[in-house]
């Protein structure tokens, strides 16, 4: 899978350019605040739905526009597929070879990408909801009908919370709680079984690379944290009943708090290098080579799962890597398209299969 030709209109500083991507490595340079980010942020906006730097679409629009437009076409597996992301008056609209898609988990797996930004370190050093994020993309990438799942339980995590609040003043509404606690427990077992299925395939793949990249001196450990101390994966039946039990031992404090306390919106997971937290006792440079254990795992994970390697998406992170893991990363990239934004181009010359492409002003130039 790679991507031959993107196409904007009205994105970020861009008015409208096309181009074509060399299926090997793509450099991306040019000064600061020339757009280098933004390129990377449309081929990931097609890829997961999102941007990885906001999650307003609106900002996404020219200053000088009211709409935008991303085009992208991937070659997959020898046939060509568009993709279109749009976005007008409010509303996105996204188009799989000009067909509408209905929903949103319909994009998921159309084009497989792993981005790596110097922002990802927050995965360690932030709180629990960046850390499920980044289970939730590379899952849903693979998994279509997880995201749907997601989606699902946002909506009826949203309805339980609201009956719960209006229960306060109609006790009637407390009759119907039982069928919310079902409803919730179902779709959030299913996510909980895939969580814990992630986290224990990335442990594995993880702490090999991590020990490699740090000569043999650390052994990462990644941890699954959720409400329940036992998951039975092969056993969704099991997990929602537990989910059940933890929701009725919570239902007085639930009424008296007007939230729903235990769920997998509230899930986390430990990184832990040599026995200790790497949130708390990590360097940052310990920090940023777990997260790059990390990411190198997901490329192996999505390869392993659909028998493609990922789109990469490297965003100015090779001056944040000592000239050891700079290496390290360039050995992983055979047979994988990648984009690497820098400001530097010197430094590429000495690799074979590289593009470069200058970025100046919202224009871009193939050099």
């Amino acid at each position: 899978m790679y991507i031959e030709q993107l196409e904007l209109e009205n994105f970020r500083n861009y008015k409208r350019i096309k181009t074509s991507f060399s299926k090997n490595i793509n450099i991306i340079y040019g000064e600061n605040a020339q757009g280098k980010t933004n390129i990377i942020e449309a081929l990931f906006l097609c890829a997961a739905g999102r941007s990885h730097r906001t999650s307003k679409d609106r900002e996404l629009i020219n200053i000088n526009s009211s709409r935008f437009k991303v085009k992208l076409i991937v070659i997959d597996n020898s046939k060509k597929k568009e993709i279109e992301y749009s976005y007008e008056s409010g509303k996105k609209q996204i188009l799989i070879n000009e067909i509408p898609i209905k929903r949103m988990a319909e994009l998921m797996g159309n084009l497989l990408a792993v981005i790596f930004s110097p922002e990802d370190i927050l995965i360690v050093k932030e709180g629990p909801s960046l850390r499920r994020r980044f289970m939730d993309i590379t899952i849903s990438q693979l998994k279509p009908s997880y995201f749907y799942n997601l989606q699902q339980y946002n909506k009826i995590l949203n309805q339980r919370n609201n009956l719960l609040k209006e229960a306060q003043e109609k006790k009637s509404l407390l009759d119907t709680l039982d069928i919310w606690d079902e409803k919730i427990a179902w779709v959030g077992a299913e996510i909980i079984i895939e969580r814990k299925k992630f986290i224990e395939r990335l442990c594995k793949i993880s702490k090999k690379k991590h020990y490699n990249l740090t000569d043999n001196c650390e052994e990462l450990d990644i941890k699954y944290k959720t409400f329940l101390d036992e998951i039975d994966v092969e056993n969704k039946e099991s997990v929602k009943n537990k989910f059940v039990e933890e929701i009725l031992k919570n239902r007085r404090t639930e009424l008296k708090r007007c939230v729903t306390i235990a769920g997998p919106h509230r899930d986390d997971f430990d990184i832990i290098v040599n026995g200790l937290p790497l949130k708390n006792f990590g360097s940052q440079g310990q920090q940023r080579t777990a997260v790059l254990s990390l990411k190198l795992s997901e490329i192996d994970i999505i390869k392993d799962e659909t028998d493609e390697y990922p789109i990469l998406l490297l965003d100015d992170v090779m001056s944040e890597l000592d000239n050891k893991r700079k290496s390290y990363l360039f050995n992983n990239l055979k047979n994988m398209q990648t984009f690497i934004t820098s400001t530097e181009k010197d430094y590429f010359k000495e690799f074979q299969y590289i593009s470069f492409y200058k970025v100046k002003c919202g224009e871009i130039i193939n050099s």
